[in-house]
């Protein structure tokens, strides 16, 4: 592959990510709006109990509640569905737990949780892996201790209980 190519091909998955990050901060407005129009309904909720409980007619609230709790409810789930949007487009996912993890780890590594592998195999065609340079990788003058599985060799992160991969706890944690 040319330097032509190579750059071609860098310009275009830049552009791609480009793309996603202006996708995810859009998701993320739509989600805002959302949570601004509960905060309403919470607000108009709380004033007609209020204003029933202060007139002594606790009933004469009750159709505002309900109408304004089926809304929030819908709204919740279109923010649920939003923010599964924002995980795809990022490559992330949740655990159990509340721990965000790339989409392709094995198990949490704070809690250990194992994550079912998909039943759909999605396969990409001829996506080149791009490969450091020797002498990138030489240039760092910075010493780095980068801790790795004792089981599977994995590179672990600072913080991890668990492995990734193969969900083996870390020594020391």
């Amino acid at each position: 592959m040319g330097f032509f190519d190579k750059l071609k091909e860098s310009a275009s998955k830049a552009a791609d990510k480009a793309k996603d990050s202006v996708e995810v901060v859009r998701l993320n407005s739509q989600v805002a709006a959302k949570r601004k129009e509960i905060e309403k309904m919470y607000l108009q909720i709380g004033e007609a109990v209020f204003e029933a409980y202060t007139s002594n007619a606790e009933s004469a609230a009750e159709e505002l509640i309900k109408a304004n709790s089926a809304t929030i409810i819908t709204l919740k789930q279109e923010i649920e569905q939003l923010e599964i949007k924002i995980r795809t487009l990022k490559d992330e996912k949740d655990c159990v737990c509340g721990q965000v993890l790339p989409l392709d780890a094995k198990f949490c590594s704070s809690c250990g949780h194992r994550f079912e592998e998909p039943s759909e195999v999605v396969v990409q065609a001829n996506e080149p892996v791009a490969i450091e340079a020797p002498h990138e990788a030489a240039a760092t003058t910075e010493r780095i201790s980068v801790k790795s599985c004792s089981n599977c060799q994995a590179t672990l992160q600072a913080d991890d209980r668990f492995c990734e991969n193969c969900g083996t706890a870390v020594e020391g944690q």
